[in-house]
């Protein structure tokens, strides 16, 4: 596996993904040859996850192709450099996630988004749930924390979830 020109060639499928999805065809798993595929899986990405990025950026322009990398690119270091190039064979269970209403010290959505955070660091989301999906976004731009690097602090921190709480609280209150 090359990895000098990991970013162009996700580039080419972040695009790829764009067009067919503008072109009405949907399913993740029609979207990219048996290559582009293992291209993905030996980066510890998905189709799943270029598909929901283009449904997401077809609609409503977000996220970006800079912030789709930025969180890619995190994702693609825990999987070499923690998982071993490795993928889990662990999926989030979406009916234990605390509601999307719920809070702590009163920031609604944050009691959510760290499980789904730590799931896509770990490559465990279902193809129901979507990393910086439109309440993902409203999060991140209400306590002005950046996709990815919410997802590096949650690397950081990823057994202590009072810490990645307290940044929180002192990110949104900086703001």
């Amino acid at each position: 596996m090359k990895h000098y020109d990991f970013a162009e060639k996700l580039h080419a499928l972040w695009n790829k993904a764009g067009r067919l999805y503008a072109q009405g065809r949907r399913g993740a798993p029609t979207y990219f040859t048996a290559d582009e595929q293992a291209f993905l899986a030996a980066n510890g990405l998905t189709a799943q996850y270029l598909y929901d990025y283009a449904e997401d950026f077809t609609s409503g322009g977000e996220p970006t192709w800079n912030t789709a990398l930025a969180i890619e690119l995190v994702r693609r270091d825990y999987f070499h450099n923690v998982q071993g190039g490795r993928a889990s064979t662990v999926v989030l269970d979406e009916a234990k996630m605390p509601a999307k209403t719920d809070a702590v010290h009163g920031i609604a959505w944050l009691p959510r988004i760290i499980p789904k955070t730590k799931a896509k660091l770990r490559g465990e989301l279902p193809p129901s749930l979507m990393y910086c999906c439109g309440g993902d976004r409203n999060f991140f731009t209400t306590h002005d924390i950046h996709p990815a690097e919410f997802l590096s602090l949650v690397w950081r921190h990823e057994h202590n979830d009072a810490a990645i709480i307290d940044w929180v609280v002192l990110r949104s209150a900086a703001k």
